[in-house]
């Protein structure tokens, strides 16, 4: 359902921010073709703004495409769980912080779409929501949350998956990937696949082959994870992007529970927090 107070806010920052020229082009949601579910939008001109709109079906993670549009003053609309990525690539030096300009949006919970119609459920991402508001924002649409600590992350699921034996755990997780048809959603859809190349398309080392095989599929999906091991931000994209619905967000889980137990690190609460897997402290060896 729209927001139409917070799409009217959206709205005018952005009509203000192109006009003044403090933005070349503003990231933002419009509604689709379908008429239902909103999709990403770039708005370059004034005029444009009334494209723009906010409501629960906004699911993207605009922060994808701010790595695309390095040195460009650009403005983006960011959910708190969109925000964290712009954290990541900021930490990461992927974007320079003076060219972007976050909107952000205090979002109540995106709604779970099926067959391109949203239904009243929320995902699963914002039922584990660790806080509604942004970490990070230059302008915050929308009332904020209760300043309190990030709720605990919820690994109830990885938990099941562990009470398992090493023989179901292996065997479900080849049923998977064997299901996998290599189309790479997973990738393109990840903030933090910014790769120009990408391991698996190298052939000097060959880490694996490029055919749709079992052993092959297994082996892109664990090396990407071990990749986003202490930058995922459990945003899930990975996971709504598959075509044949393979629980990728189950074996990020598990990496952002060892990352946090090890390290003590939750990524993208802040741009200035070291990464774990970059810096060493000698108690990490205790």
């Amino acid at each position: 359902m729209l927001n139409s107070d917070l799409t009217q806010q959206i709205r005018d920052k952005a009509r203000e921010l192109l006009e003044s020229k403090a933005a070349e082009c503003v990231i933002g949601y419009e509604t689709g073709s379908d008429g239902a579910i909103a999709r990403p939008a770039f708005i370059y001109s004034p005029d444009g703004v009334e494209r723009l709109v906010f409501d629960d079906t906004c699911t993207h993670n605009l922060a994808s495409y701010l790595v695309n549009r390095k040195g460009k003053a650009t403005a983006v609309v960011l959910k708190a769980c969109d925000a964290r990525s712009l954290n990541v690539l900021l930490q990461e030096k992927q974007v320079a912080r003076d060219k972007v300009y976050a909107i952000g949006v205090a979002c109540d919970g995106i709604r779970q779409a099926v067959w391109g119609r949203p239904k009243g459920e929320l995902q699963d991402r914002c039922k584990a929501c660790q806080g509604h508001t942004p970490p990070i924002y230059d302008v915050l649409i929308g009332q904020p949350t209760s300043p309190d600590p990030p709720a605990p992350s919820d690994f109830s699921r990885v938990a099941e998956m562990e009470a398992k034996t090493p023989e179901e755990r292996l065997a479900f997780w080849q049923r998977q990937f064997a299901r996998c048809i290599r189309c790479y959603a997973c990738r393109q859809i990840c903030f933090g696949c910014y790769c120009q190349e990408c391991f698996v398309e190298r052939l000097d080392p060959e880490w694996t082959g490029i055919r749709v095989a079992p052993a092959q599929n297994q082996m892109y999906h664990i090396i990407r994870a071990f990749h986003l091991a202490g930058r995922c931000i459990a945003c899930d994209e990975c996971q709504r992007a598959c075509p044949v619905d393979i629980p990728l967000s189950l074996l990020n889980r598990k990496l952002e529970e060892e990352t946090l137990e090890m390290f003590g690190h939750r990524s993208g609460l802040s741009a200035e927090a070291q990464a774990p897997m970059a810096t060493f402290r000698p108690e990490e060896l205790e």
